[in-house]
């Protein structure tokens, strides 16, 4: 009743006949759907012409009765997110409409005008581009650890980065990637060689100081940041992309690349990625709800910009709460249906003030069972580990400090 409700409201829009494709269900593409669904994105289809986009119709009309596109996988009981990609009850009642009305393509001259895409990147044109300075080749078959590469930035000062985005040479063998500032005092991967794929982690020398700037899983979307915020690459740094590859049972090889947008004017705040974890849990055979626990607490005043919850294929919730020093508790994130086959970064809006001494809770639950229809395998107990098959329990947090102050206060007892 409700949808025919919502049709009945929709259709004295359109044409007498119903929705047509230019004037009522592209822009509604163009504003949800193109940035993945258009050639050499993440989407297995393209939706920017009528004649690609109308065989889709019926799954289309599905897909987003059904809430699982476009894919937003927060409780939407819980924070609000500047980048939540949920359609209204009225588009999904617009595509729908257009679906069981014969999908009719309608007057071209109706059509809003093309996105103007930026072949090769959703940022527009980058203001420099930072690649792996070698193709790295990757087998048929077998099982290989993080790949990691020194790529010189060349900044000779300080450089305030705004946007930036990591994007796979071949996505069909990168499982996952991320991207870190190597600053020059660092001490980390120094016997890896530009040019050299290095196996080894060195994840004794690791600090925080070398921090993630950006990174690239399942449905990641470029890394943004508000006017007057921004991250920042200290002079003589290096990146070190960081390149978790899968086989495919024929050779590849791949050069990825980073997209870096610029603050056009020193920010006022510095935006820090803080990682939260438990690497010490061992979930049981067979556990269906195993429930795994990290908390941070915070030594200064900041604001949270985002988060982001990562699992792998036994990750079945996920949520971020914080505790206040007056006692009082706020879910700040829930995930109730985690899919390690769409990872999103969550931009709160507005962005959370955190005073001094808030505790940020993570809580992350696991099925280890054979009802999890993409265990690897029930049998066996599963612990911390890279690949695919054994597990991570990560939080991710961006938060601010003073353009001139320093992230470690947020960790240092005063």
């Amino acid at each position: 009743m409700r949808l025919a409700y919502l049709l009945a409201l929709v259709l004295p829009l359109s044409a007498s006949t119903g929705p047509t494709f230019y004037k009522d269900v592209l822009p509604i593409l163009q504003k949800n759907c193109q940035s993945c669904h258009r050639p050499g994105e993440a989407g297995p289809m393209s939706f920017l012409t009528y004649k690609d986009t109308r065989p889709w119709a019926k799954a289309i009309r599905e897909a987003v009765l059904l809430r699982k596109m476009p894919p937003w996988p927060a409780d939407p009981a819980y924070g609000s997110f500047q980048n939540d990609c949920r359609l209204s009850q009225t588009e999904m009642a617009m595509l729908g409409a257009w679906a069981d009305n014969g999908a009719a393509e309608g007057n071209a001259a109706a059509a809003p005008s093309p996105v103007d895409f930026v072949e090769g990147w959703n940022i527009g044109k980058p203001d420099v581009v930072l690649e792996m300075p070698v193709d790295y080749q990757v087998p048929a078959a077998g099982t290989i650890e993080y790949q990691h590469f020194v790529v010189p930035t060349g900044f000779q000062q300080d450089r305030w980065i705004r946007v930036v985005e990591l994007r796979p040479g071949d996505r069909s063998v990168v499982h996952h990637a991320a991207v870190f500032v190597r600053p020059p005092e660092s001490k980390w991967m120094r016997e890896a060689k530009v040019g050299q794929p290095f196996g080894s982690q060195d994840s004794e020398n690791q600090g925080l100081g070398d921090e993630m700037l950006d990174f690239h899983v399942p449905g990641g979307v470029p890394h943004a940041l508000a006017p007057g915020q921004a991250k920042l690459i200290k002079a003589g740094s290096d990146l070190i992309f960081q390149i978790h590859y899968t086989t495919k049972g024929t050779p590849a090889k791949d050069r990825s690349r980073l997209g870096i947008i610029f603050a056009k004017e020193p920010p006022s705040e510095r935006v820090y990625t803080l990682p939260v974890l438990n690497h010490d849990f061992v979930i049981p055979a067979g556990a269906p709800d195993y429930r795994v626990q990290a908390q941070f607490t915070l030594q200064d005043d900041t604001k949270l910009v985002s988060l982001n919850p990562h699992m792998h294929l036994r990750g079945k919730a996920f949520e971020f709460r914080a505790v206040y020093p007056t006692g009082e508790s706020q879910v700040l994130l829930r995930v109730p249906h985690y899919s390690f086959a769409w990872q999103l970064q969550y931009y709160l809006k507005p962005q959370l003030p955190l005073p001094k001494g808030t505790r940020v809770e993570l809580t992350a639950w696991f099925d280890n069972s054979p009802n999890n229809p993409a265990n690897p395998d029930s049998t066996r107990e599963v612990r911390w580990g890279d690949q695919s098959w054994e597990e991570m329990m990560v939080g991710t947090l961006d938060l601010t400090v003073p353009a001139g102050g320093d992230p470690m206060d947020l960790m240092r007892p005063k």
